[in-house]
């Protein structure tokens, strides 16, 4: 059985992140995915849809460190569902994204280099980093 997700698209805002008590690491951001098509009328309309994103441990810490509202990003996950209770004791429902994988789609400016250890100064002649769930530069398993 299959469970995937892939969702290329923009923050909706910077990540929400924080730490569990055990230390774990948590990050949560909404990543907007748009659809163009003609309608009968043939005029173009545009479809916005909505994603909760989950990441955990290394990979909300990377996304607390590099993402912000409006970073076109790519994302790969699972699809999880989630019933809770809210504070008036009422049934709600929650439609999450848990992510494995993420990789910012765009260039970055000269002008905001990150710390040495970053996958986004790899030299151009060096080998990509295949370890790192955030590399920004390993487009090698991208679908297209």
């Amino acid at each position: 059985m299959v469970n995937k997700v892939t969702l290329i698209g923009n923050l909706g805002k910077d990540p929400e992140y924080r730490k569990l008590d055990s230390g774990i690491g948590v990050a949560t951001f909404s990543i907007a995915t748009n659809e163009n098509y003609k309608d009968k009328d043939g005029n173009w309309q545009k479809n916005t849809e909505w994603h909760n994103v989950v990441c955990w441990r290394n990979l909300a810490d990377n996304v607390e460190a590099r993402y912000k509202k409006g970073h076109l990003a790519y994302v790969e996950g699972k699809l999880t569902h989630r019933k809770y209770q809210d504070k008036d004791g009422n049934d709600r429902y929650s439609t999450e994204v848990v992510a494995n994988s993420i990789r910012l789609l765009e260039k970055r400016d000269p002008s905001q280099r990150q710390d040495a250890g970053s996958p986004t100064q790899v030299p151009a002649t060096s080998t990509p980093n295949t370890t790192s769930n955030t590399n920004a530069n390993d487009t090698s398993d991208l679908p297209f």
